[in-house]
């Protein structure tokens, strides 16, 4: 297990834009952070808003100029959007096609065709995990949502028996497999290999989901016994439409770009030569851009076409796809920006400088901080790229696997307990018509369990690799 020491400091520090020392460096973050919290959880100002100022008082309270700030602040959004924010959009597009092709309607009627009495629990996690690889979290709820509902009225099913695994899938994807948001960011930060986190977190994954999906249903289910809210059953996509795509070309675009990523880290590993002709070739097609790329050139002939989808739809499809992610990038460069700003600042020098002598595991520390900042804030995005800036330090020394279990780690504190200042809650809550207690005791519980399972799997991990 890799843990803070002396060695670490080799690393070059980024000089900061202020001579302040620990005490007022210290008190600059907490001071950063608390208005971030404040704005997001007593103002109700967006999260973009919220980072920007909370910044902006980071620097000012750490002494710096504010005209540097301002440069860091605005050099790290910049960063941060060209580094993700073309993979945001290509995800976004491959969503919008899965969803209104009827491709995700068909994986869900082929799985949930084979599945039926006890393994219907096990279909669902399986459905959500394979449709939450390309999707968001809240379009994956809004496309499974009228699947669960369905299911647990027409089988008799607990609510809670069926809604949960499929939660727990879409969840656990979001919160560590790139190409998500969130892990996405966190690579970028600590410089992790994106194809060695993709595999590593999908490790990660399975027993995750397992646990906080299936077989934490069965409790659930007996705290919380409540029918399925009738309203909140919508149309389907795919009701529209006299004819989908297939199961197997539907399946095969959503794997793709996993697959070429993958693929890219399996040949880095075997061959280990950058002049080497095939290794070359597969840093090219094994590229988050080109891995995504692909699936939606993909997504054209086996999704649109299929649905009947003439190219006089192909535009006004991907406008749409593009226009909920606004928002999305925006909080993302934010958050890069408060990063680039705490470590310009010198708070990740100043972070190993006082944690030299603990015997603290860097990978629990970085959950700790993540789980702090997602109880704080209720996003785990705000959470993720928060507590990549401040742990970014901690991977200057670290191997290349251990550097992508720092973002696993990461990612597994930043969905720490959702509560009443996520709006992930207030998505769950609305949908299967709970009340706040009984969100608190199944979707709350849940995401608490991912990520402690979550963080234990990747300390586990950390002693063998």
């Amino acid at each position: 297990m890799t843990r803070l020491s002396v060695e670490m400091l080799a690393a070059d520090p980024v000089e900061p834009i202020t001579s302040a020392g620990h005490a007022q460096l210290g008190i600059a973050v907490l001071a950063g952070i608390a208005v971030i919290v404040l704005l997001i959880t007593q103002f109700k100002l967006h999260a973009f808003l919220s980072l920007t100022i909370g910044s902006l008082a980071l620097g000012a309270f750490a002494g710096a100029p504010l005209d540097k700030v301002i440069t860091s602040f605005t050099g790290g959004l910049g960063t941060t959007v060209a580094g993700v924010g073309v993979l945001i959009a290509l995800g976004a597009i491959l969503g919008k096609m899965l969803a209104d092709s009827g491709g995700a309607d068909q994986i869900v009627d082929t799985i949930l065709a084979k599945a039926g009495g006890r393994s219907m629990p096990w279909a669902m996690v399986l459905i959500a995990s394979v449709i939450g690889l390309p999707l968001f979290f809240e379009v994956g709820v809004v496309l499974l949502i009228p699947v669960v509902l369905m299911v647990a009225k027409r089988g008799n099913y607990s609510l809670m028996r069926i809604g949960i695994p499929a939660l727990a899938g879409l969840s656990v994807m979001h919160g560590l497999v790139p190409p998500h948001p969130g892990p996405l960011v966190a690579i970028d930060a600590v410089k992790a290999n994106l194809g060695v986190t993709l595999a590593l977190g999908v490790l990660v994954a399975i027993p995750t989901v397992i646990i906080a999906g299936p077989l934490f249903s069965r409790y659930a289910a007996r705290w919380v016994d409540v029918p399925a809210p009738d309203r909140m059953i919508p149309q389907r996509a795919s009701e529209d439409l006299e004819k989908r795509p297939g199961f197997g070309p539907t399946l095969a675009t959503i794997l793709l770009p996993v697959v070429l990523m993958l693929s890219k880290a399996l040949v880095d590993i075997v061959i280990d030569d950058p002049e080497n002709t095939t290794q070359r070739v597969f840093d090219v097609i094994g590229s988050p851009l080109i891995a995504l790329l692909a699936s939606v050139l993909l997504g054209i002939f086996t999704l649109l076409r299929p649905a009947g989808f003439g190219k006089e739809r192909l535009t006004p499809l991907v406008e749409k796809g593009l226009a909920p992610i606004a928002g999305i990038l925006l909080i993302v460069g934010a958050g890069g920006g408060f990063k680039q700003t705490l470590i310009d600042t010198g708070v990740g020098q100043m972070i190993l400088d006082i944690s030299k002598d603990w015997s603290i595991p860097a990978l629990l520390l970085a959950w700790l901080i993540a789980v702090a900042i997602r109880l704080a804030t209720g996003s785990a995005t705000v959470a993720t790229v928060s507590a990549a800036g401040l742990v970014a330090p901690l991977a200057a020394d670290m191997s290349t696997t251990h550097t992508a279990l720092l973002v696993l780690a990461i990612g597994a504190g930043s969905l720490f307990f959702s509560h009443v200042n996520d709006a992930g809650f207030w998505l769950v809550k609305e949908y299967f018509g709970l009340n706040v207690g009984q969100t608190i005791k199944t979707w709350s519980v849940m995401e608490t369990i991912i990520s402690v399972v979550a963080g234990g799997v990747v300390l586990l991990l950390s002693l063998i690799i």
